[in-house]
């Protein structure tokens, strides 16, 4: 069996030995041996779950979160399927290209070509990269929203220290609890959840989705199909009334 010292393990991951040594003593990623010395020493699964690590925290997700994942029952079920997921982003992202190559293509030879010029094709082009990112955006309104809205608390509560005004803290309040009851619903109306187990694509219950430990791309949920508790990735539902 092989074994590789931390900046070799490093070194083929990508990662520097810092990082190593941190998910070390975050209890991500323990050795498999320790020498006499004291030496840290990595087999080769250990070479696979730091790849799975580095997977997930280029995915946007903490190290908290990605702790609770690896101590799940079937943890492989959900890294598989945010796997699959990113894998077939990665092949779409591969056919747009072809696409707008081949496109480009047809719109040099009809620049050459006067009569077989059509700036449909140009049109075609920014509607298919339209559909791709609309899950992207919603995520990016998201963040945008929920920054927005600490900035007003954080306003509020220093005019509430500083002037002792207490009322745009009351109104900010008042305010957020129907904005976020609103804004919780046309999020999941857009949102669906693929379960790790069967693979079905379902809406929870909104109030359970509402409160339920989630990521950027994932959301602990109960399967409606399989009944299965877990860990579940997020897609594009389309844009429901």
């Amino acid at each position: 069996m092989s074994y590789y010292t931390t900046g070799e393990i490093a070194k083929l991951c990508g990662v520097t030995v810092r990082t190593v040594q941190y998910y070390d003593t975050r209890e991500l990623l323990s050795p498999s041996e320790l020498t006499e010395g004291g030496r840290r020493l990595y087999a080769e699964e250990d070479v696979k779950r730091l790849r799975v690590i580095c997977f997930l925290r280029e995915l946007g997700l903490s190290i908290p979160v990605i702790s609770q994942l690896l101590k799940e029952d079937d943890p492989g079920s959900v890294i598989d399927l945010l796997l699959s997921q990113q894998a077939q982003i990665l092949r779409e992202e591969i056919d747009q290209k072809q696409r707008q190559l081949d496109q480009l293509t047809t719109l040099q030879q009809g620049l050459k070509d006067a009569h077989d010029f059509s700036f449909e094709s140009i049109q075609d082009v920014a509607l298919n990269m339209e559909n791709r990112k609309k899950l992207n955006r919603l995520y990016i309104k998201l963040v945008v929203i929920g920054l927005a809205m600490e900035a007003l608390e954080l306003i509020a509560i220093i005019l509430w220290a500083v002037k002792g005004l207490w009322w745009p803290f009351a109104v900010w309040t008042a305010f957020l609890i129907p904005f976020c009851v609103v804004f919780s619903r046309m999020y999941f109306n857009k949102v669906a959840y693929i379960c790790p187990q069967c693979h079905e694509t379902f809406r929870p219950n909104k109030r359970e989705a509402f409160f339920a430990n989630h990521t950027l791309r994932t959301r602990k949920l109960t399967c409606s199909c399989c009944g299965h508790k877990g860990f579940c990735v997020e897609t594009w539902a389309g844009d429901d009334k």
